[in-house]
């Protein structure tokens, strides 16, 4: 018998995108899934449109969050699943037509299953989310989705599939935002092998006001906290710490680091900030770095691959 898909899709003003979306599940080649829907706090005609689907296909399950956010709608919506396949779908985007049937093939006890990406617009695609797709393709095609993890989320959040006992035991869709990001470092933690499907799968789109460029929840700042939470839990602390890099990023990075009362040296290759007071920490040297110390490198561009290949040990944040 085959195990039931349940799809979890929380839906915010889901119009006009939404039609397309759902369509793109009914267009699957297998039968086997349910889509639980869960509207969260809609002010549009979402909640309407999503039952008139129920209404024509008893797999697609309309619900009111019990909450107000995309992770309250989705830990809601993932107790009243009843497959034993997990995974998420964004209301924007559009499946392939074999994705599940791709994925859900692929997915074995103690693996978590990832196809390619693809971003799509009206408006057009810009460099920056093209070269995120293709590195992120890119670590999927290698199995390779745990390396860099600091750097961006590396765990596509719309095609990843995993079964339920496994989704369980990494701590479910979590409590912290951003989630899909979390999500990703707790496959990790509890030691998930990743699954690869080697074809583009998922569609995403990207429009003017998608969750993630207007939703506060995925300002820069929730990333990089995120970020040193889980390297504060994984680094090794019998070696010193220190920051390379005094830009916007690395600056925000030493504040949280000063706000966690985590002790650490604060390096530079901008001779202008060379040996300057900032927050109280006198910026050294890069030149100067002692190795053995582990390193978050927040530097982005040129200079930060030059410096990826001279520490390839370091944690970077860019």
């Amino acid at each position: 018998m085959k195990s039931l898909v349940s799809i979890i899709m929380p839906v915010k003003n889901g119009l006009p995108f939404l039609t397309e979306c759902i369509q793109s599940i009914l267009n699957q080649t297998i039968s086997h899934w349910e889509l639980i829907a869960i509207d969260d706090n809609s002010t549009d005609q979402t909640w309407k449109e999503l039952n008139a689907f129920a209404s024509a296909d008893s797999r697609i399950i309309p619900l009111k969050s019990n909450g107000i956010g995309i992770l309250d709608a989705l830990n809601f919506g993932v107790t009243q699943a009843t497959g034993q396949i997990i995974t998420r779908m964004d209301a924007d985007d559009v499946m392939e037509p074999n994705k599940l049937a791709l994925m859900s093939k692929a997915c074995v006890q103690g693996n978590v299953v990832i196809g390619l990406v693809n971003y799509f617009s009206e408006q057009g695609i810009g460099e920056g989310y093209k070269n995120y797709a293709a590195w992120l393709n890119e670590l999927t095609v290698m199995a390779a989705n745990y390396k860099d993890m600091y750097k961006e989320c590396t765990v596509p959040s719309s095609c990843w599939m995993m079964f339920r006992s496994d989704f369980n035991k990494c701590g479910g869709f979590g409590n912290r935002y951003p989630e899909d990001y979390d999500l990703a470092f707790r496959m990790r933690r509890s030691g998930l092998q990743i699954k690869p499907v080697k074809k583009v799968l998922h569609q995403w789109r990207d429009h003017p006001t998608r969750a993630s460029r207007t939703d506060r929840n995925y300002a820069d700042n929730r990333f990089t906290d995120l970020k040193l939470a889980y390297f504060n839990d994984d680094r090794d602390f019998k070696y010193g710490l220190t920051l390379i890099g005094a830009g916007k990023k690395g600056k925000l990075i030493a504040q949280r680091l000063i706000d966690m009362q985590v002790d650490f040296n604060w390096a530079t290759n901008n001779s202008k900030k060379i040996g300057v007071d900032i927050f109280g920490k006198i910026l050294i040297d890069e030149q100067t770095v002692d190795k053995r110390n582990q390193l978050i490198i927040a530097v982005a561009g040129k200079e930060g691959q030059i410096l990826r290949t001279k520490y390839t040990s370091g944690y970077f944040f860019c």
